[in-house]
């Protein structure tokens, strides 16, 4: 009789021994993909950053206004150049 519940307590501690191996390894391998996503975070913060970076860059109106008369070839609206629609037979 004693020797079978040696036999069930020992089984019984190799299963939890087991199971702790496993659990801690599984804990690795979550904590190392922690990891991985955390760096992952930080690198699109820092896209995002010069992302807006280059919008507000790129949004300048003095830059726009730059582009459009080099590229473009557009010129301010001159006063005497303007017509003025009115709704109405008026």
């Amino acid at each position: 009789m004693s020797g079978r519940i040696c036999f069930l307590l020992t089984v019984a501690l190799l299963a939890c021994a087991l199971l702790m191996v496993n659990s801690q390894y599984q804990a690795r391998r979550l904590f190392i993909e922690l990891e991985r996503k955390q760096a992952q975070a930080r690198q699109l913060d820092l896209e995002w950053a010069q992302l807006e970076l280059d919008q507000s860059t790129l949004g300048q109106n003095a830059r726009i206004a730059s582009l459009a008369s080099s590229n473009l070839q557009m010129m301010p609206v001159a006063p005497n150049r303007l017509q003025y629609l009115s709704s109405g037979g008026k």
